[in-house]
């Protein structure tokens, strides 16, 4: 039909369908090729100008050609998109039912796209500068040639004697040794054309460092190669210490061996500062680090040494990253590891799509049909249900590298010790004593307290009020080192006066933030090192790396921070680590608090007593005969897990279920109300078991109000389609009460 080729678009917004637009069938996408899938074109949609992806070429139609679009450019410096990414990013959006333009979106953000065309530009500028010189040089040479021509001939016809022939020859050799050079310049220059463009080629590596395993660790990489080898997901469940990154590595190194390439997750970025100084020792000039503390340029570089490395390159890669990752362009993978499977920061809460990097990772690895290693110290219940009923394969390994036992547990009642004068500040006396120990030991000591900032609430002394964000139903935290008091939910700011806005009274903390207990132990260790870790001081990348390298090398005697302190760093002085005001792990509105409490305090007991050293583990709380911290105590957080799972399997919780969660957001708490209680009704018609609506902790966050409703299914043979259902009924809903951009939905909800 007048040649055109009809082609459908992914397009970064929030659509149900993928929009058909045309181009004519004679036009091509360059490098002599049609237009093909994963190419990038430009298009207009609802007046706006985008770049899509596109999916699908010489489809038929389903609406009247004369309403159908033509494509505005096809961008053919942009490089096309691998078959692999759009089939990750069609399993994302089925999933966490979302639309596939809004993983796109994720993907490649409209920061990421504007890189790839300043450098295509860039690229393309370069390209005509260079063609410019080579005409140049290639004109120079003819030029050359040409008087070399005539000066021979010149030679040939002179019958002047020796004298004249000699002065023709002498000119010949300034005209050949011109020529040689100009020849040579042209072959430089022209290599470097021809060759890939701002090749990223990695350096050729030298063999990687063989790591030593020990009898235990052999025994549970055997096992481990042996399950992926057969070709199921592998837990590595070891306990903290037991050297699990030792068994990644040497995994990595067969895997580049075998040519193949490695994407290697961490939960956190603060994880993967320790952690690529080892890996780089180990392979040299293949490790790339991705993640948003990299700059824009730096993780466009990577993307294009990603597709550099085919399955027929050398130079295979490991990339070490965070959740982001999964959506580089890989290729020729061999394995994917998981470290720290159990962490929440592995989910992503908003925008869509609200992903799990585990469970996409797990995704990831059908599409590139590789092994996928998933490590804890502290498995989360879902993966070790996983294991249970035989998807997954479980690989123990329960001694520790060095040999050391566990640490000892002391759990310090606070409540107590303020009725008996044991307690200065947020310290109880014993405590003290033991940090005083280990400093005299020339040992370390990591102190947590789960709250940043000096104060996380202030109240007035004469009427009682609590100092409130405006826009959220939270207090604000009082920083004192700039002078502010800061809502921790939406980043409202407001100078710190020291007095009630209502009637002029005192304002005094509620309890103390990390940055109060840092100011503590400064008064009560005024010889020791101390430095901080928590979200506000890990905006300073520089500080943060800095302060992690100096405590690794002993130069800090005391860190305290929030629970980024407890990812997986392995500090060989650590002998001591603390838990200040426990009690506000377990003090969430959540089926998962216990559980994420147990893996929280797990990994804490584990970071001290490293290299031979048995260590101290005290926690601070008011609740000293919680479950949690006597099956802490002893030692026992396998059956306390077990437990746990009847618990969830009694009440229907995951994993023996799959939870989705609506969460409706209004400026108008009537209509917010009314809306929720209608979309509750809607979805009640169903044979799912609705919860709700309800109010959140945090109800109104950023002036909207806030209302959830929690919908259970069984996981059953129906479970994709009623998930789809859910999808389509929340659809509906929008469309019949004209309610779009007020309901999210989140699959897994952390």
């Amino acid at each position: 039909m007048d040649g055109r080729t009809y082609i459908s678009v992914i397009l970064p917004l929030r659509l149900e369908w993928e929009p058909c637009y045309y181009v004519f069938s004679d036009r091509e996408s360059g490098e002599g090729h049609e237009i093909a899938v994963g190419d990038r074109v430009r298009v207009k949609f609802a007046f706006r100008e985008y770049v899509g992806v596109v999916s699908a070429v010489g489809m038929i139609p389903d609406i009247e050609p004369e309403k159908i679009m033509p494509v505005t450019a096809v961008e053919n410096g942009l490089e096309r998109i691998a078959p692999e990414e759009i089939e990750l990013w069609r399993k994302v959006a089925e999933y966490y039912l979302c639309s596939i333009g809004e993983v796109y979106k994720a993907a490649y953000p409209v920061t990421k796209i504007n890189l790839e065309e300043a450098r295509s530009a860039a690229a393309e500028r370069a390209s005509l500068r260079r063609e410019k010189i080579l005409s140049t040089m290639r004109d120079r040479i003819a030029r050359i040639q040409a008087k070399i021509q005539k000066k021979t001939a010149m030679a040939e016809k002179s019958r002047e004697g020796t004298k004249a022939r000699l002065q023709h020859e002498s000119g010949l050799e300034r005209l050949y040794s011109e020529l040689s050079a100009a020849s040579k310049a042209l072959d430089e220059m022209t290599a470097q054309t021809d060759g890939p463009e701002g090749s990223t080629r990695i350096p050729g590596c030298t063999d990687e460092n063989f790591v030593n395993l020990s009898p235990a660790q052999s025994d549970a990489y055997e096992a481990v190669s042996a399950g992926v080898r057969g070709g199921k997901p592998v837990l590595l469940h070891g306990v903290t210490g037991s050297g699990k990154t030792e068994i990644y590595i040497r995994l990595a190194q067969q895997c580049l061996r075998e040519r193949k390439n490695i994407l290697y997750l961490v939960p956190e970025i603060a994880l993967s500062r320790q952690l690529e100084d080892r890996l780089q020792g180990h392979f040299p000039g293949r490790l790339m680090v991705y993640h948003s503390g990299e700059s824009a340029y730096g993780r466009r570089a990577i993307a294009e040494r990603i597709r550099s490395c085919r399955k027929d390159n050398p130079d295979n890669y490991i990339v070490l990253g965070t959740r982001s990752s999964l959506f580089l362009p890989h290729n020729n993978l061999g394995l994917i590891i998981v470290d720290e499977e159990h962490d929440s920061s592995y989910k992503q809460d908003s925008p869509a799509p609200r992903y799990n990097g585990r469970d996409t990772a797990l995704m990831l690895s059908v599409i590139h049909g590789c092994g996928i290693v998933l490590g804890s110290a502290t498995p989360s219940l879902e993966e070790l249900y996983n294991c249970q009923v035989g998807r997954h394969v479980h690989v123990e390994l329960k001694e520790r590298f060095h040999g050391s036992e566990s640490s000892d547990v002391e759990i310090v009642d606070t409540t107590a010790e303020r009725k008996k004068n044991g307690m200065i500040g947020n310290f109880s006396r014993k405590l003290i004593s033991h940090i005083d120990k280990v400093l005299k030991e020339r040992g370390q000591i990591l102190v947590l307290r789960s709250r940043r900032a000096w104060s996380p609430a202030l109240q007035c002394d004469s009427c009682g009020t609590i100092v409130k964000c405006p826009r959220c139903n939270v207090s604000l935290s009082y920083h004192k080192d700039n002078g502010s008091m800061i809502c921790h939910c939406c980043g409202y700011r407001t100078g710190y006066t020291g007095r009630c806005s209502g009637c002029d009274g005192i304002l005094h903390g509620l309890g103390a933030g990390t940055q109060k207990i840092e100011e503590e132990l400064r008064t009560l260790f005024p010889e020791a090192s101390v430095a901080r870790l928590d979200s506000d001081t890990t905006h300073d990348r520089k500080y943060e790396a800095e302060t992690i390298r100096r405590f690794s090398k002993g130069e800090i005697d005391i860190l305290t921070g929030t629970q980024i302190i407890s990812k997986g760093f392995d500090f060989s002085r650590l002998r001591l680590v603390a838990v200040i005001a426990a009690d506000t792990l377990l003090g969430i509105q959540d089926f998962r608090a216990d559980e994420k409490a147990l893996h929280l305090l797990e990994q804490l007991r584990g970071r001290c007593g490293r290299r031979g050293e048995k260590g101290m583990f005290v926690i601070q709380t008011s609740q000293p005969e919680h479950p949690v911290y006597q099956h802490i105590i002893h030692n026992d957080t396998e059956s306390f897990s077990d437990q746990l799972m009847m618990e969830r399997k009694d009440f229907g919780f995951p994993p023996y279920s799959r939870i989705i969660e609506l969460a409706v957001r209004d400026t108008d708490q009537e209509r917010c109300d009314r809306m929720a209680a209608a979309l509750a009704a809607e979805a009640g018609r169903t044979a799912f078991q609705v919860t709700g609506p309800y109010a959140p902790a945090i109800d109104r966050m950023a002036d909207s109000h806030i209302r959830k409703i929690r919908i259970s299914l069984r996981k059953d043979k129906r479970l994709k389609e009623n998930k789809s259902g859910i999808y389509e009924s929340v659809r509906r809903f929008e469309k019949k009460m004209k309610y779009d951009g007020h309901i999210t939905i989140d699959v897994d909800p952390s």
